[in-house]
């Protein structure tokens, strides 16, 4: 199937993570994609996050990351696009190759949010699933029509309140 987590809240990544480690468990092979995380510049924290450490002692994980070091702000620059290109590509070659049971996107709507790919990107790569392959798709603050019809599962991620909010940091081993 297809599953969605996108929404303001905290959790959308967290929870297909999650279903990573669930389906990790049962022995299924499951490969990660991340979409917009090449790191923050200068802060070596955020370079690897403490559930990527966990989940790549298991011998059926693996994961690719792209981005880069800047954050999209407007406009996204050329190499936004060129590495968000290169990520549909990967992430088409994936989900469609039929080798992995379990396959996250992550932030890959939050890609669409930031005019880094289009809509029609994430179709594609829906569209072009493998049968046996359960997709799961995170990100974004908007919701997006056309691709939430094509999914099995849509579920919102809704922010009540963050310590974010109150000035508190993201903290090393419960948000990074």
């Amino acid at each position: 199937l297809v599953q969605i987590y996108w929404g303001n809240g905290k959790g959308k990544t967290t929870a297909s993570l999650g279903l990573c480690l669930r389906a990790l468990g049962r022995g299924f092979k499951v490969h990660l994609i991340q979409f917009m995380k090449g790191g923050i510049e200068g802060n070596s924290d955020f370079e690897e996050y403490g559930e990527l450490k966990s989940l790549s002692k298991f011998e059926n994980f693996s994961r690719k990351r792209f981005g880069v070091k800047k954050w999209v702000i407007g406009k996204p620059e050329p190499e936004h696009i060129e590495q968000g290109k290169e990520a549909i590509g990967y992430a088409q070659k994936i989900v469609s190759g039929g080798e992995y049971d379990l396959v996250v996107v992550d932030e890959i709507l939050y890609a669409v949010q930031l005019g880094v790919i289009s809509e029609e990107d994430v179709l594609s790569v829906i569209d072009s699933k493998a049968k046996n392959t359960e997709l799961v798709l995170t990100g974004s603050h908007r919701p997006f029509e056309k691709i939430f019809a094509r999914a099995d599962l849509v579920t919102e991620m809704k922010k009540h309140k963050h310590p974010f909010d109150a000035g508190i940091a993201a903290r090393k081993g419960i948000e990074f």
